[in-house]
């Protein structure tokens, strides 16, 4: 295992832990000010949860944009020093002078790579890819999205079989490819660390009623964003699992183990948003299609209401007060039967529906409390920020939940947090 030391003053030096939306803006807005930053992403790729997204709300725009102006940016300062498939292991010492101990794996390609495509092509050797929530599947080499950053490809250990292969190597016309590459310990000073290890989605294996792993044509809210993306394991075609075919019918259940003393108890503020969003995708790509969305309370506030109010206007947009208390399914047809409590009349209701997506909750990443330093967690796992004593802030979802935007306003005002710590300490 290699080593590397980087012991020099850290007092102007900001950690920044984890490389989506709010640790990346975070970082960039720091070294933009003038302060040296170090930022760190367990992924081979910055972006996070948002580059997984097809959409933004209220907008419908990609988020694309907004990554490829950070990733300029980004470029454009050599302020960041950026560890990507790496984690903080320790973090020691005090405010204005911690000692931090990375681990970064080995990624087996280096910055020789053009992304030309090569090694895949001869690669014998399959994965699931966990980009698009292993609905389909990658080469053991590959590049992680098409506008990843670092824009290098990457070697899953776990599915390739090494020097006994090697057709990657043999091919590749630049010396990229190190299979022999290993594990890096890296040991870095900060003078302030900023949390931005944003959030998981709610594991819907645990919900016991709604059919997720029983039935191949319920599918979480996170799924259905990539499906209906351009670049996902459909090409922006909504298709159901079981038998590929165009989705005529569906239904989205809120508050899918939420607002739940048994599963989350908590709202995560986004999800009636993210469904909102989703049936539009729906109803765009097949005109003639109905969506059912059951919810307990919608929450659409403030800027967000007009594109509720709009989503109502559709006649094949059926929104209705409602606790789902089952998800079955036809064996016949693979067709899902939706049952339900009208909440306002007490009805008893049953909709057959072609799909089911469930409206899972955020849970914050390192809910476990599994953070690399002793920190202050909540009953519901986000971290307490505590700033102004201990020089470490959270930011985004890993402090509650939260939509992109806010994300963004709450990682600039961290960055500054950081700054006013580490000029007064």
């Amino acid at each position: 295992m290699t080593e590397v030391h980087d012991v020099q003053s850290g007092r102007e030096k900001i950690l920044v832990i984890g490389g989506g939306i709010s640790g990346l803006t975070a970082s960039i807005e720091a070294a933009e000010a003038g302060f040296e930053g170090v930022l760190v992403e367990k992924n081979p790729y910055l972006g996070g949860r948002v580059a997984r997204m097809n959409l933004y709300f209220p907008k419908l725009c990609p988020p694309t944009c907004g990554m490829e102006i950070n990733f300029k940016r980004l470029k454009a300062n050599s302020n960041i020093t950026l560890y990507t498939l790496a984690e903080v292991l320790e973090i020691t010492g005090e405010p204005g002078n911690f000692n931090v101990k990375i681990r970064q794996n080995p990624r087996f390609v280096n910055e020789n790579c053009t992304a030309c495509n090569a090694c895949v092509e001869v690669c014998p050797n399959e994965r699931p890819n966990d980009f698009n929530y292993g609905m389909d599947k990658t080469k053991a080499i590959y590049l992680p999205f098409g506008m990843a950053f670092p824009r290098h490809y990457v070697v899953d250990s776990g599915h390739c079989p090494g020097s006994e292969c090697a057709k990657c190597v043999e091919v590749c016309k630049y010396n990229a490819i190190d299979l022999k590459m290993e594990p890096k310990m890296i040991e870095i000073k900060a003078g302030a660390v900023i949390m931005a290890t944003g959030w998981e989605p709610y594991d819907a294996l645990k919900i016991d009623n709604l059919g997720f792993g029983q039935y191949k044509n319920v599918i979480t809210n996170v799924m259905m964003e990539r499906l209906a993306s351009p670049h996902g394991p459909t090409q922006g075609k909504i298709l159901r699992p079981s038998d590929n075919k165009e989705v005529q019918s569906i239904a989205f259940v809120q508050c899918a183990g939420s607002r739940d003393e048994n599963y989350l108890p908590y709202c995560s503020g986004v999800c009636c948003m993210a469904s909102l969003k989703q049936a539009r995708y729906v109803r765009e790509f097949k005109p003639d299609s109905k969506v059912h969305i059951y919810y307990i309370d919608i929450r659409a506030a403030g800027k967000y209401e007009d594109f509720y109010a709009a989503v109502q206007k559709d006649e094949n947009v059926i929104i209705q007060k409602g606790k789902v208390a089952k998800v079955t399914e036809d064996p016949a047809t693979n067709n899902l039967i939706v049952e339900a409590e009208n909440t306002a009349t007490g009805e008893k209701m049953a909709t057959a529906v072609e799909m089911v997506v469930l409206a899972t909750g955020m849970v914050p990443a390192s809910g476990n409390g599994q953070f690399p330093v002793n920190l202050s967690i909540d009953d519901n796992g986000f971290m307490v920020p505590e700033w102004r004593k201990t020089g470490i802030d959270a930011v985004g979802c890993v402090k509650n939940p939260v939509d992109v935007a806010s994300s963004v306003r709450d990682a600039t005002g961290a960055a500054l947090h950081a700054i006013q710590h580490v000029i007064r300490r």
